[in-house]
This record gives C-alpha cells, structure tokens and sequence, in this order.
C-alpha cells in the first residue's frame, strides 16, 4: 500500500509539532500514602515534521502508549520520549499528561475525611540527547482581600483562587508537597467537605489572613527560592472576584 505521509511535500515548510492530542490513558503515578494511584489521563504526543515530509504516522504514538501500558509515569517518562522520537524518526519528541489526583484531606475542626482533586501535568521534550522535563500542579485556595478588609465595617470580600505552579527540578519530589506549599501561601485552604464547625473555622481564619493575587504568588515564589532543587517554576494565580465581572491575575517566574 501506497505510504502517503512519507510522500515528499514542495511547499517547503517545517511543522514544529505534528501528532496526537487528547488521548485518554489509565496511568500510574507515584502516591506518597498509598504507593501507587490509578488516574485517566489526557495525553498529547508530538513530533516535527521536516518540511520534505507530507506528514506523520499517527497509529504509531498510539503503539508506544499500548507497549508502555501500565508503565507510563515520571520514572519512564524519558524513555517513552526517546522512544517516540526514534520511532518516527524525528530530530524532536514533545509529550504532555495531565491527570487528577486525589489526596484525602481531613477537615480541621470535626475531623471529617473526604477527598480532594488536584489537576496534574507532566509535560517534556527530547531533542538530541537532551531531554527537558516538567510538573505541574493546580492548587485551588481561598482568598481575602486586604482592601476589602481595611475598607469595610462589616466583613471583606473573599474567593475561591486557582493557582498554577510548573517545576524543573534536580530531584525527585513529591506532588503533596508542593500542595502543601501552595496551600500555605494562601488566606486559606479548600476542602470537599466541611461541617458547620468547620466553615467557622476555614471563615475565620482566612479572614484574618488576607491576600491579594500578588501576596499568593509571591509567598509561593519565596518558599520554592528557599529549596536548590527547583532550578525554574512559574507560578500564575487567578482570583475568581466575587464582587467584580472579572478576575485578579498575577505571574512570576525564576529568571
């Protein structure tokens, strides 16, 4: 049969990436409490194209996933990008997964225990002999605005924030810490499940602890400065304004 991706193109363009995208995969990943979790992730896969290629062969991303099936993780994570570049023979590979994570979280004044989702990324690329490798991690937090507060007799206004953080990193670490380390950068924490008792507290507290976008990412930026092992992160929080049309932004990144 006639191979019609390997078939010359004259328009004399390079594609930077080619592939697949959203593909939906059971991974494994590292659990600290638990050893292992099960998790469905999306996957992209890409490579480039030379531009005397008319394209690429799809089946074939799709055939290193099924070999490295319930071996896909951080741990194998260069292989498979090795891999994927030899096997398409291409001067580049790119891969991205992104998946849930559940941590069990306890309710700070009834005791309570529930389960709490954490939106995940792996994401890499292999070009020659040199791979570049990166996590990150979505923290949803609770916010209080300190003019808010300076302003008004009677209460401030507060939010549920979302904060991104990506890593590169020497060694390994564990995802539940930078949780942690997010978490406490914030007015407060988010949970699945909350008794009375428990939103008095959670109110409380963020209350007396206000920030604006700009405090979070910075106390977040402070905290990973103070660790050699992470040698870039950006950290990005998105406050959800409860009294504006719009939301609070605010971006760093290690230079």
């Amino acid at each position: 049969m006639v191979d019609v991706q390997n078939l010359a193109d004259e328009r004399n363009i390079n594609i930077k990436k080619v592939g697949v995208k959203g593909i939906k995969y059971p991974i494994l990943v590292l659990d600290r409490a638990n050893g292992v979790q099960h998790v469905n992730a999306t996957i992209n896969m890409y490579v480039n194209l030379p531009h005397h290629f008319k394209g690429t062969h799809m089946s074939r991303f799709i055939e290193i996933l099924n070999e490295y099936r319930g071996k896909i993780n951080i741990k194998t994570f260069k292989t498979i990008l090795e891999k994927v570049k030899e096997k398409l023979d291409a001067e580049s590979a790119h891969m991205e997964i992104e998946f849930p994570y559940f941590i069990e979280k306890t309710a700070p004044a009834s005791g309570a225990k529930s389960l709490m989702e954490y939106v995940c990324r792996f994401s890499g690329e292999n070009r020659g002999e040199k791979t570049d490798f990166m996590v990150g991690v979505t923290v949803p937090v609770t916010t209080v605005c300190p003019c808010s507060k300076e302003i008004s007799n009677l209460g401030a206004h507060n939010q549920r924030s979302i904060v991104k953080v990506n890593l590169n990193f020497k060694r390994f670490f564990w995802i539940e810490d930078i949780i942690k380390l997010v978490e406490d950068s914030a007015s407060g924490e988010v949970y699945s499940l909350l008794k009375r008792v428990d939103e008095k507290f959670v109110t409380e507290k963020a209350y007396e602890n206000p920030m604006f976008a700009e405090d979070v990412v910075r106390s977040v930026a402070e905290k990973l400065n103070q660790d050699d092992n992470f040698t870039w992160y950006s950290v990005e929080a998105e406050n959800l304004e409860s009294i504006h049309n719009h939301s609070a932004y605010a971006y760093v990144e290690k230079e």
